[in-house]
């Protein structure tokens, strides 16, 4: 899009809105434009001061703004009739895209995949044995803390482990455990634990993929380590 067609689209406005559209266009709307940036453009024509203030409006009524029933929504009062319609459509067309669903769960296939998406127990100050469920893609279909605390065989029961496998009709399951201190070399207990897993899954039918530990900076996986 040519400057003089930006400037045309925006009303006229010469400085901000054609940079505005331009980064948008790029696609760098998602690091470089700010709340009040793109509710500005949608709020337009111009994105000038009076849409940015518009903006600014409609997010002190609270984040994100809820679609209006009968023009009853706070930041409705905030704007000007014709820019609360295109704010209105905006977040229809956002709901109705949102019912299509999440993206699909992701799959599983390595030990780093298990690493990635276990983030969060990185750096928890307890122990946490969780197990990741998938299906027969190896795609997540669920993820279940089992137990907190430290860790030993007769903590972690199969029957906890694989109770919700069978409730999700899971093919296989990966186990994965956080470690405190920060290393990642497995215990005896953590040894125990996937043997008895392991032979139970086999039991079951449910594939015990692999045993997983997580540290602060990397991660252990019993299966390439030779222990599954």
């Amino acid at each position: 899009m040519s400057q003089i067609e930006m400037t045309a689209l925006f009303g006229g406005v010469p400085e901000r809105a054609p940079r505005l559209v331009a980064r948008l266009l790029n696609g760098g709307a998602g690091s470089s434009l700010s709340d009040v940036d793109l509710l500005a453009v949608v709020l337009g024509p111009g994105a000038g001061p009076a849409a940015r203030r518009a903006a600014l409006r409609v997010l002190e009524c609270g984040w994100p703004p809820v679609p209006p029933r009968d023009q009853q929504a706070p930041w409705w009062a905030s704007v000007r009739p014709a820019q609360g319609i295109r704010l209105a459509a905006a977040l229809e067309l956002a709901r109705r895209i949102g019912e299509d669903g999440p993206p699909p769960d992701p799959a599983l296939r390595t030990p780093q995949d298990v690493f990635e998406i276990t983030a969060d127990l990185r750096h928890c100050r307890r122990e946490r044995f969780q197990g990741l469920y998938l299906n027969t893609r190896q795609r997540l279909l669920a993820r279940e803390t089992i137990s907190v605390g430290s860790l030993n065989a007769s903590i972690v029961h199969p029957r906890e482990v694989f109770a919700p496998a069978l409730g999700h009709r899971a093919a296989s399951v990966v186990v994965v455990h956080n470690h405190p201190s920060g290393e990642t070399d497995p215990s005896e207990d953590d040894l125990a634990i996937t043997r008895r897993l392991e032979e139970a899954g086999r039991i079951l039918g449910v594939h015990l993929l692999d045993h997983v530990i997580v540290g602060r900076n990397g991660f252990t996986s019993l299966k390439e380590a030779g222990h599954l």
